[in-house]
């Protein structure tokens, strides 16, 4: 009889598996989350209900539901053993009760940080001798480097969010308020495919010096420069571009601290490589802007990992000597921000190959007129 294949979430909890056995640890706890999502491929939704995925380092995994849940999940998580719970049990004790059964005075158990706090106070309180620590140095140890599947998702996510890019600007802006404008670009990135939208900034004139702005009421005038920041997912996978553009002619100032800003994004891509430490991409964009002139005015990492979540490891920042490796994906996403003046950023997400990089976004980088 032919032995049955595992499909990539059961390889995955294979690998946890191993790696747990490497740590001397013996479960690792994920709760609804995209370490859930990861592993299982199902993501559930953090509630008062609890579900869990509890690896043990020998054995088969379990999956801890909500009896109403437990059909579906059956098809979703086939290589798991599930117990289901009603509504007048507690999942708690069950969860307590599984790991109880592993017969270890006290049993090391790695918890995923996303993890509610309720959830492991209750735990801590029931299962008090065992001992706990972060499952994140394993996770991230398996998240960082992508597969090839996992980077034609982001690359199609990318795709996408230059086609809404690309539609928005065939609209006229001028005159409209930041909102409007979030919400125009909303509905292009649907359109383009993204089924959820994670982050949407739209940033114009004093406003764009505000790294993190909120779209509000102030209207585009002529002159203004409008950091447009936005990302969404397409089948989970997260994708993260900015541009910026501006409404009418731009003075000589905004030409200037633009094109420095977008040279540094281009030395910040063709420095990546494998082998090179994670901050030197940061140190290579942020040499540009100091002999710019801008240094003091680039006041964020170059960049972060890209994956399920928006923000994961890799980090291009300053005292990061982990190598990057092919298959990491992360933002290459220099800025310069001139408080009370504009700002300007420029971000394509970027996967390392064998040989260097790849970009992920392909829209245009030069600073656009709109009207």
């Amino acid at each position: 009889m032919l032995s049955r294949m595992p499909n990539e979430h059961e390889s995955r909890c294979l690998a946890v598996a191993r790696l747990l056995a490497e740590e001397g640890a013996d479960f690792l706890l994920a709760t609804p989350s995209t370490d859930l999502y990861y592993l299982s491929g199902y993501g559930g939704e953090p509630s008062e209900r609890l579900i869990a995925l509890l690896l043990p380092a020998a054995g088969q995994p379990l999956l801890i539901t909500p009896q109403f849940e437990a059909a579906r999940l059956v098809a979703t998580v086939p290589f798991a053993r599930l117990l289901a719970w009603g509504e007048t049990d507690d999942p708690i004790a069950l969860l307590t009760e599984a790991v109880k059964a592993s017969v270890k005075a006290r049993p090391r158990l790695l918890v995923g940080q996303q993890t509610w706090a309720g959830t492991l106070l209750a735990l801590r309180s029931a299962l008090p001798e065992a001992d706990y620590g972060s499952a994140q140095p394993v996770l991230a140890a398996l998240r960082l480097v992508k597969s090839p599947a996992e980077v034609d998702l982001l690359r199609a996510a990318g795709g996408m969010c230059d086609r809404a890019f690309g539609r928005l600007l065939q609209q006229p802006l001028a005159g409209r308020s930041e909102r409007e404008v979030a919400e125009l670009l909303a509905g292009e990135m649907r359109r383009a495919g993204l089924e959820t939208l994670s982050f949407l900034i739209v940033a114009s004139g004093p406003n764009a010096a505000l790294p993190h702005h909120e779209p509000g009421e102030r209207r585009l005038t002529a002159g203004d420069a409008v950091v447009l920041d936005f990302g969404g997912t397409y089948r989970r996978y997260q994708s993260d571009i900015t541009r910026t553009i501006v409404v009418g002619a731009p003075t000589e100032k905004l030409k200037r601290v633009h094109e420095q800003v977008r040279q540094a994004q281009e030395i910040g891509y063709r420095s990546v490589r494998p082998g090179l430490p994670a901050a030197e991409v940061d140190a290579a964009t942020r040499q540009h802007l100091v002999a710019a002139g801008l240094g003091e005015f680039f006041i964020h990492r170059t960049g972060h990992g890209l994956g399920l979540d928006v923000h994961e490891e890799p980090y291009l920042v300053a005292g990061n000597r982990a190598p990057l490796r092919p298959g990491m994906v992360f933002s290459v996403e220099p800025g310069a921000y001139l408080p009370g003046q504009f700002g300007v950023r420029v971000e394509d997400t970027v996967v390392v190959t064998e040989t260097g990089a790849e970009r992920l976004n392909q829209a245009p980088r030069e600073l656009l007129v709109v009207g």
